[in-house]
């Protein structure tokens, strides 16, 4: 038996938090801005906002449970926290703007 067969010698795992935004601006086909290998992240929040200049609804879409789907009109912002994140990819006709933030986390060792 092992040290870490017992929870009173070995650490609890804690839990990293990274966050980064970018901007996009289209014309956007499901393009990718963000990506990570399966079970590198345990959890998500991701948030898209489209600019008030667009003309145009602005999608992303994702693979996580639940999937990531998200829909901005003008002006708007649309946000959703998902589990096992693994992709995120964005939508924008021609002269759609915007940005995008993603806060992830992610079980660590200490």
């Amino acid at each position: 038996m092992s040290c870490c067969d017992s929870s009173s010698c070995c650490p609890a795992p804690e839990i990293f938090q990274e966050d980064f935004c970018g901007n996009f601006s289209g014309a956007l086909a499901a393009e990718e801005v963000w990506s990570a290998p399966a079970g590198a992240y345990i959890a998500g929040t991701f948030q898209l906002f489209n600019s008030s200049g667009s003309t145009g609804t602005v999608t992303a879409a994702g693979a996580a449970l639940p999937a990531i789907a998200l829909s901005a009109a003008p002006g708007n912002t649309d946000s959703q926290s998902v589990n096992n994140p693994t992709s995120f990819t964005i939508t924008a006709a021609a002269g759609d703007s915007g940005t995008y933030c993603i806060t992830l986390y992610k079980r660590v060792l200490a």
